[in-house]
């Protein structure tokens, strides 16, 4: 099935908000506008092309976005503040010249070239009657067809681009639904981009069991944030750690305001230290929390945690999603026993095809039809995973291999530390030393000192685990899709 099929299955006639706040859309409307959009691209460039959208979250992207794959065309999402260095790759991967492009960045993407569609493009098409007005659903369409190619960013800063089909889309969203329980009545705050697979899938889950997505694409604006999630009446609320920490840190009305909607959030993107998670928790003892895990190349989840299991296994990522198999294996696939230390590895349909024009990396990274994630972790005898760190985070002092995430969690319990990075520095007796880079908010900096922070690991941390430099900042740096930046 087409994966819009699958998406307006039961919603394509529904009256209801598809997207509520100041641009709102019924579903019907949607669904019509999509249609025809696909049908009058496809008429003037047939199918199977690699078509870039460069936009901010908004109706116009959901549009292209549904009536591309609809077409039997190849969506390609980008943050269209892109550098150009980085676009210039994807261009010689894709060899694109198609884009639907929002008016705010025509002006910058104007060089390049592209056959352009806008705002007014597609507002132009939606007014016109449908080309094929017999608008039956596809039953005989391939549904291991590309749909869409997500090009993750990487620390390395290299393109790679995760190819994702109907039915790696189709199979993630199930499971998020059904672990998730959504249904019709449920509205969620979007402060994630759509070129994100954690934003996307907000808008799939949503689309299909006929709920309502709210776009707010200014989180700087915090308190817009806490308004929007009563104000829209939202039910859930999606976030990577450094919105957690920025809502529960640098502001002291989120923690002190009675949200009457919200049933759960949901957390992805990164390991967010227990601290945060208890002090949530804590702070909103009635608001359903799921810690979760995936990657860009598994269409967006893999793991969840359920929140009656939270106290219980805090610092657990959970186990696999329905219909998703994880395991923790040691070099030679073999699961590790619990404590020990191994890659998480998975298997399900939502595991992306492979990497675009890239059979190499392909096939170091899935094997024998299970994806090696490059994430380590161990697990405890309920088969509850731990994670550990990425396997190139590994810093080695003296040849003792060390963990960054565990000294962050121990030095973001400071108090009135908001986050720590720990990264590794070059030294040539140990070959690397340990770095932190301590976050805190401005008016706090004179009372933080190297010797407190330091003396302070020494009671909570081995010897060799106490960072040899400790600086301070006051901004935290997150990318576009709000991950936090390595310093």
């Amino acid at each position: 099935m087409n994966v819009f099929d699958y998406f307006f299955e039961s919603t394509g006639k529904l009256g209801k908000e598809a997207v509520v706040g100041r641009e709102s859309i019924a579903y019907a409307e949607l669904s019509s506008n999509a249609l025809k959009t696909a049908q009058h691209f496809g008429k003037a460039h047939g199918e199977n092309n690699y078509v870039l959208i460069l936009s901010e979250n908004s109706v116009f992207f959901i549009t292209v976005y549904l009536a591309l794959m609809k077409s039997g065309n190849i969506c390609v999402p980008l943050n269209p503040a892109i550098e150009m260095e980085n676009l210039d790759k994807v261009l010689e991967k894709t060899g694109a010249s198609l884009a639907f492009i929002s008016r705010k960045y025509q002006q910058r993407f104007s060089g390049y070239g592209f056959t352009v569609y806008d705002d007014e493009s597609v507002k132009s098409w939606c007014s016109l009657p449908q080309v094929d007005e017999t608008s039956d659903k596809d039953h005989s369409f391939d549904e291991n067809r590309l749909a869409e190619i997500i090009f993750t960013s990487g620390s390395t800063g290299e393109q790679k681009g995760a190819m994702i089909s109907h039915k790696n889309i189709i199979a993630n969203t199930n499971s998020i639904i059904e672990y998730l329980k959504l249904t019709s009545t449920d509205i969620i705050e979007v402060v994630m981009p759509f070129y994100y697979c954690y934003g996307l899938s907000l808008l799939h889950t949503h689309l299909r069991v006929g709920g309502a997505v709210h776009m707010n694409n200014s989180f700087i604006f915090i308190g817009s944030v806490i308004d929007d999630l009563n104000k829209y009446n939202c039910t859930g609320f999606a976030g990577v750690p450094s919105h957690f920490q920025i809502l529960l840190r640098k502001t002291r009305d989120f923690k002190t305001t009675k949200f009457h909607s919200l049933r759960y959030v949901t957390q992805a993107g990164g390991k967010l230290h227990t601290a945060f998670i208890e002090e949530f928790i804590d702070a909103f003892p009635d608001i359903s929390f799921y810690v979760m895990y995936g990657q860009t190349e598994a269409t967006a989840r893999l793991s969840y945690l359920p929140p009656e299991e939270l106290r219980r296994k805090l610092g657990s990522l959970g186990r696999g999603i329905p219909n998703v198999t994880l395991k923790v294996v040691d070099e030679n696939g073999i699961p590790v026993k619990p404590g020990e230390t191994g890659e998480i590895i998975a298997k399900g349909d939502n595991i992306m095809a492979g990497y675009f024009k890239d059979p190499e990396t392909t096939a170091a990274t899935i094997r024998n039809g299970w994806l090696y994630t490059g994430d380590m972790a161990t697990v405890d005898d309920e088969g509850y995973i731990f994670m550990q760190s990425r396997a190139k985070e590994i810093i080695k002092v003296r040849g003792i291999r060390i963990s960054p995430k565990e000294i962050e969690a121990v030095i973001v319990k400071f108090p009135g530390v908001i986050d720590c990075t720990i990264s590794a520095e070059h030294d040539d007796i140990t070959g690397e030393s340990i770095k932190a880079t301590v976050i805190v908010n401005e008016a706090d900096l004179p009372q933080f000192s190297e010797e407190a922070v330091r003396q302070y690991c020494a009671e909570n941390l081995a010897a060799f685990k106490i960072p040899q430099t400790v600086i301070f900042d006051t901004k935290l740096a997150f990318n576009s899709a709000g991950k936090k930046s390595k310093y």
